[in-house]
C-alpha cells in the first residue's frame, strides 16, 4: 500500500519526521518498505498484512497514525444533495447470487460532465502511482485509495433495461473487460448483468461495453460486498488481478458500501456536475450487528508480563474505534468498529493493546508463565514412525501435491476416479492434485539417479487426495517408501514399523496386481483384515517409465490405520521366569505356497507357547527336493509361562506344527 505523505495530511496532523512516522507505523504492524519523492510528495511504502484491510486506504493508515500519536483524525465531508428524480424510476437492481454478493448499492447521477481531473487530484493519483483518465473515473480511484472499498461507475445509457442483476456467469458466457481482453466465464464467477449480458466481473474488473468515455451523461455508480473467496478465485482462475480484486479477497468493511458511495458521488457533483437522484437502490443483507468482546485486564499481565493501567487500556481500545459497553475492575466489554473484522477473540484485543502501547516498553527478561501443550497422538505416531525409517538409513522426502497427467496416471491403488484438475498449476502441465506418492518418489528417485547419488533410499509422509463426485476430495495422510532393495527388505522395514507401534500385531500378505509392479512381486497389505496398503517391485516397464537405470521397490501405507492400533503408553509387562526353547524346521512346499500362508499355519499351531517365529532361508534343488519344489527354513521360540517347558513338550508342539502344515499346505519336513 502506497500511502501519499501530503494526502494523509488531509485525515492527520504530520507533525513528526518521516522516519518517526516509518518507525511507529513499522512497530505497530504496518512494515515499512521505502519512501520516494515523487513530484514534491512523499509515496511510502508500507506492507499491510491480509488481516489487516481496513489499512488499505488513507483513512486506515490516518487511523493508525492518530492512534499511535494521540491526533484528532478527520473525516473528509460528504455533503451531495439528491435533487433529482427518485432512483428507483431509473434504474433496478436485484441479487440472484446472494452467495457470492450479499450486498449491491447504486446511486444514479443525471447530466454529468466528462473532461480532465483538477490538477489536485491528478498529482494526488499520480503519488501513488495511478494515472489519471477523466474525472468521473478518478474520483472512483481517488475513493478506492481513500477509504480502500472499490468502486465502479457504469454510463446509465448502455445498460439494457436499464436495470443491474447480479448473478452467476451462464454456460459459454464471455465478457470484454476494461483491459479489452476477453475472458471465458465460469459457472462459479460473480458477474454484473444488465436485462442481456454481463457488464462487468463482480468484484474483479468492469467490461467494454459499459465504460465510461467522454461521451458520457448518466452514471450508476456501484457499491457493494462480494464474497472474498469467490474473487479469489476468480481473479486467479482468469489471471485478471486488480486494486478492487487485492482489497474484495481480504474482506472489507461491510458499513463502509453506503459511506464510499455518498462520498464518490459527493465528488463526481463536485468535480462533474449533475444532479442526484434521490434514495440509493441498495439490495442484499445488511451487515449483522457485531457481538461484544470482553478483555480480563488479569490476562494483559499473564500474557504481556508487564502491567499496563486500566485507564490506559480502555483509552488505546476508544482510540482504535472500539464501542465500550461496561467495564469494571476486572474486565472491559467493547463492541469492536465495523472495519476491524480482525478483532474476534480475546486475545486480539490483547495484541491491539500490546501493539499500540508499544512492544518496546516489554522488557525482553520479562517473566511470562507459560506451560507446554499436549502433543497429539497423530504427532507421536508420526515421530515413530520417522524414527523407524531414519534409523533403517531413509531420508525423508517433500515433493509438491500437484503431479503431471501421465505421472498421476502411472499409480492409483487407492481409486480409479480420474485425479483433480486444478486451474492454477504450481508448475507447467503440474496440474493433477496425487491420488498417490510413489509417482513423486519415483520422480525423486530418478533426479538422485542422475546425480550420481550411490545410495537412493526415501520416504515421504503427505496427504494424498482421493476424488468424490462433486464433494471435497477425501484427504488421506499417506506414508511412501521407495528403496533399491528387494520386496523382502522393504517388507521388514514395515513390520519394523509396525512393531515400532504394537508389537502385538502381525503384518498380513496377499497376493494383489499393481501398475508399475512386477507380476508376482506385489502385494497388499492388511492388520487385522483391514486394509495397510500396497508393497511391489517396480518392473521394467515401469523403471523405463520413470527414466530408472537401477533395482526400485516401492510401498504405500495409508497413516490412519497405524494411527489407530498404535499403543503410546508404555506397558510393564513381566519378564518371562522360565527359559525358552528354540527349535529349527526345514519344510518342503510346493513353489507355490507363500511364506504367509506357513507363517499362519505355524502361529495357528503352535498357539500360546509360540513366542516367536522367524523366516531364515529358502533353499531349491530339483534333483534333491524334485522339480516345482523349495524347502523353506524357519526358526520357532517356544515358551510356556507357567513353568519349565521340557524337551518332550516341545517336540510334541513341533510335531503338531508339522502335521498342521502337512495337512493344510502339503509340507514335509525335509531329512
Amino acid at each position: 500500500m502506497i500511502v501519499s505523505w501530503n494526502w494523509l495530511k488531509e485525515y492527520v496532523r504530520l507533525d513528526m519526521s518521516v522516519s518517526e512516522l516509518e518507525r511507529r507505523l513499522m512497530m505497530a504492524g504496518l512494515n515499512h518498505e521505502e519512501t520516494s519523492d515523487v513530484g514534491g510528495d512523499l509515496a511510502i511504502d508500507l506492507e499491510v498484512t491480509s488481516n489487516r484491510p481496513d489499512c488499505l486506504g488513507h483513512l486506515g493508515v490516518a487511523r493508525e497514525v492518530a492512534v499511535l500519536f494521540e491526533r484528532e483524525l478527520k473525516l473528509p465531508p460528504i455533503a451531495a444533495a439528491e435533487s433529482g428524480p427518485p432512483a428507483e424510476s431509473l434504474s433496478s437492481v436485484s441479487i440472484e447470487a446472494p452467495q457470492l454478493c450479499p450486498r449491491y448499492t447504486a446511486r444514479l447521477i443525471q447530466g454529468v460532465q466528462l473532461g480532465p481531473s483538477p490538477a489536485w487530484l491528478v498529482r494526488r493519483l499520480a503519488t501513488i502511482g495511478i494515472a489519471a483518465i477523466n474525472n468521473v473515473v478518478d474520483v472512483t480511484n481517488y475513493v478506492l485509495m481513500e477509504c480502500g472499498q472499490p468502486l465502479h461507475a457504469f454510463d446509465l445509457a448502455k445498460l439494457a433495461g436499464p436495470r443491474i442483476v447480479v448473478r452467476r456467469a451462464r454456460g459459454g458466457e464471455r465478457i470484454v473487460a476494461i483491459d479489452h481482453r476477453a475472458y471465458d466465464l465460469a459457472a462459479d464467477d460473480c458477474v454484473i448483468a444488465d436485462a442481456a449480458r454481463a457488464v462487468a466481473v463482480g468484484g474483479v474488473m468492469g467490461g467494454a461495453d459499459t465504460e465510461v468515455t467522454l461521451a458520457t451523461r448518466d452514471l450508476l455508480i456501484e457499491s457493494a460486498a462480494f464474497d472474498p473467496l469467490a474473487i479469489r478465485n476468480t481473479a486467479r482462475r482468469l489471471n485478471l488481478h486488480s486494486a478492487s480484486s487485492f482489497r474484495f479477497e481480504r474482506g472489507l468493511d461491510p458499513e463502509g458500501v453506503d459511506w464510499a458511495s455518498r462520498r464518490a458521488c459527493h465528488l463526481i457533483l463536485e468535480l462533474a456536475g449533475g444532479t442526484l437522484a434521490a434514495g440509493v437502490l441498495d439490495a442484499g443483507r445488511q451487515p449483522p450487528p457485531r457481538e461484544p468482546l470482553v478483555l480480563r485486564l488479569s490476562q494483559l499481565k499473564r500474557i504481556l508480563g508487564i502491567d499496563i493501567p486500566a485507564d490506559r487500556v480502555r483509552a488505546i481500545l476508544a482510540a482504535l474505534g472500539n464501542r465500550e459497553t461496561r467495564h469494571d475492575a476486572q474486565t472491559v466489554e467493547v463492541v469492536p468498529p465495523s472495519w476491524r473484522g480482525d478483532l474476534a477473540r480475546e486475545i486480539d484485543l490483547v495484541e491491539e493493546v500490546a501493539r499500540i502501547h508499544g512492544y518496546e516498553h516489554i522488557p525482553e527478561d520479562v517473566s511470562v508463565p507459560m506451560a507446554a501443550s499436549a502433543r497429539r497422538d497423530e504427532d507421536r505416531v508420526l515421530d515413530r514412525v520417522r524414527e523407524a525409517l531414519v534409523g533403517g538409513g531413509f531420508d525423508e522426502a517433500y515433493t509438491l501435491s500437484l503431479v503431471e497427467e501421465d505421472m498421476s496416471a502411472a499409480f492409483s491403488p487407492w481409486t480409479e476416479t480420474d485425479a483433480l484438475v486444478a486451474h492454477m498449476p504450481i508448475l507447467r502441465r503440474a496440474d493433477r492434485l496425487r491420488r498417490s506418492l510413489v509417482p513423486s518418489l519415483l520422480a525423486a528417485r530418478h533426479a538422485n539417479e542422475s546425480l550420481s547419488n550411490p545410495t537412493i533410499e526415501l520416504f515421504e509422509i503427505a496427504h494424498v487426495y482421493l476424488p468424490r463426485g462433486d464433494s471435497l476430495p477425501d484427504e488421506q495422510l499417506m506414508l511412501a517408501i521407495t528403496t533399491g532393495a528387494d520386496f523382502h527388505a522393504l517388507k521388514g522395514v514395515i513390520e519394523a514399523i509396525l512393531t515400532r507401534l504394537n508389537r502385538h500385531k502381525i503384518l498380513e500378505v496377499a497376493p494383489h496386481p499393481l501398475p508399475l509392479v512386477e507380476a508376482g512381486r506385489s502385494c497388499k497389505l492388511s492388520v487385522d483384515g483391514t486394509l495397510l496398503g500396497f508393497l511391489g517391485e517396480v518392473s521394467e516397464d515401469g523403471l523405463r517409465r520413470f527414466d530408472l537405470r537401477g533395482h526400485a521397490t516401492v510401498a504405500e501405507i495409508k497413516l490412519s490405520v497405524l494411527l489407530e492400533l498404535a499403543e503410546l503408553v508404555p506397558r510393564y509387562e513381566k519378564q518371562p521366569a522360565f527359559p525358552a526353547v528354540s527349535r529349527d524346521l526345514n519344510l518342503v512346499v510346493d513353489e507355490g505356497v507363500r511364506w504367509e500362508a506357513i507363517a499362519s499355519a505355524v502361529r495357528a499351531a503352535g498357539g500360546t507357547l509360540l513366542e516367536n517365529l522367524a523366516y531364515q532361508d529358502t533353499y531349491r534343488d530339483p534333483h534333491r527336493l524334485g522339480a516345482g519344489k523349495k524347502s523353506l527354513l524357519l526358526s520357532i521360540t517356544l515358551r510356556d509361562p507357567a513353568g519349565t517347558l521340557t524337551s518332550q513338550k516341545a517336540d510334541q508342539v513341533c510335531e503338531q506344527i508339522v502335521s498342521d502344515c502337512r495337512r493344510e499346505l502339503g509340507a514335509e519336513l525335509r531329512a
